[in-house]
Order: C-alpha cells, then structure tokens, then sequence
C-alpha cells in the first residue's frame, strides 16, 4: 500500500458533493433510528431494525456509500486523465489498484459499517444481537460492493450511472421481488453470511454457504480484472 496514493485518494473522496453525501446519507440513517426508537416502545422498535436497517440501510445507503468511494476512488483520475502521471512512475500498478480498493474500503466501512452498527444499538440496543449482525452485513457488502464498482470505474466513463442502475433496479428492486436473483445480489450474500453470527437477527434468505463463494469469488474477480485492465490502460497511455 502506498501512503501518498492513499493520501490523496483520501482527500479526493471527502471533497465537494462526495464528502457530502458521504456525511449525510449515514446521519439520515441514524436520525431515522434515533426518531424510532424515541416514538414507539422498546419492542416494536427491535422489530423497526429488520425494515429499517436490512430493507432501506441493507439494499440502499451502503450500496450507495460503496457506489461513492468505489468509483470516486479511481473514475475521476481517469475521467481527467490525471490517472496517466500516476501511471507513469515506477510503482507496482497492482499497488496502486490495491491502495485505492483498501482506501475505498476503509472510508466505506467508516462512513457505511459504523454508522449501521450504531443505528442497531439505538433500535435494539445489544440484544439478539442486531447491531453486530447488521453492522457485520454492511462492512462485507462494503468489501463485495467497493471491489466491483473500482472495477466499474476503470471500464467506464459512465460508473456513476451503471452503479445506480445496478443498485436501484438490481439490488433494491429484482432481488428483493424474485426469489432467484438473492442468489446474485450482494445485500443477500452479506446478510446470509452475517447471519452466522447473529441468527437471532437477520435470517439467511439464500444458502450460506453459496454466498460465501460467490461472495469471494465475486471480489477477487472483480479486483483482479479491475487491476489487468489498469495495467492494459497504462500500456495504452506509454505507446
């Protein structure tokens, strides 16, 4: 991992609309908590989590954080070309793949996890475990998502918009409506594989075993390809 790549991918991610949306997109998310468990009773508020923290947080917020720092982490370099100086010195273009997915991840899990976790204690506090079981689902879906939507970023100028058709019609809307397309979402692969360590809150919609392997196979596809086409692009740019 390179410090100055991290640095300044750190930066470019907290600037202008992104750090804004970064900000507010988790404090909705705890206000919204906060407003719940402040009007209704201790016990409808546990069953608040499910709709709250899986339905809306799960199939929305984190897939947009990730959808934010996966693509601002890398797309932007490439849309104004400044990825080419980056290219241009003698560092691993591996590491350079591999420092943006770690710094996406890390802001992904700051700005998505963290706050899912804290919205869990506030609804339920520590029982049935469901802060750590949502907070566990948000930060795997947060590594599955970050890889894809850097690879998204490398292919296309257009990974903003491809991201929000994924996330909107895909994650949100086929999978939550047709049984068979859980097996191919990324919300239902986290919350199978987090279900694991907290059955008494979220409840494996698809087998969890399968989502496991699709889930690291899906991320290690994704970087791995993101990373070869970075390289063909830095080839591309020297020729």
């Amino acid at each position: 991992m390179n410090s100055t790549i991290a640095r300044l991918t750190f930066s470019s991610l907290l600037r202008r609309w992104r750090g804004l949306l970064l900000a507010l997109l988790p404090i909705v998310l705890l206000l919204l908590s906060a407003a719940v468990r402040g009007m209704v009773p201790t016990e409808a508020a546990r069953n608040a989590a499910d709709p709250l923290l899986g339905n809306l947080n799960m199939a929305t917020f984190v897939p947009l954080i990730a959808l934010i720092v996966g693509t601002g982490a890398i797309s932007t370099e490439i849309d104004d070309g400044s990825i080419v100086y980056m290219l241009t010195k003698p560092l691993s273009r591996w590491k350079i793949a591999l420092t943006k997915y770690a710094v996406a991840v890390a802001t992904a899990l700051a700005f998505a996890a963290v706050p899912t976790f804290l919205a869990g204690l506030i609804l339920a506090g520590v029982s049935d475990g469901v802060a750590i079981g949502y907070g566990l689902a948000a930060a795997i879906a947060s590594i599955i998502y970050c890889a894809l939507f850097i690879m998204i970023g490398v292919l296309s100028r257009q990974a903003v918009i491809i991201g929000l058709i994924y996330v909107v019609l895909w994650d949100s809307l086929v999978a939550g409506l047709v049984d068979g397309a859980k097996n191919l979402s990324v919300q239902y692969w986290a919350e199978a594989i987090a279900s694991t360590v907290a059955p008494n809150a979220i409840t494996a919609q698809i087998n969890v075993v399968a989502a496991a392997v699709l889930a690291v196979v899906a991320t290690g596809a994704a970087l791995w390809y993101g990373g070869r086409r970075l390289r063909s692009l830095t080839l591309a740019g020297e020729s």
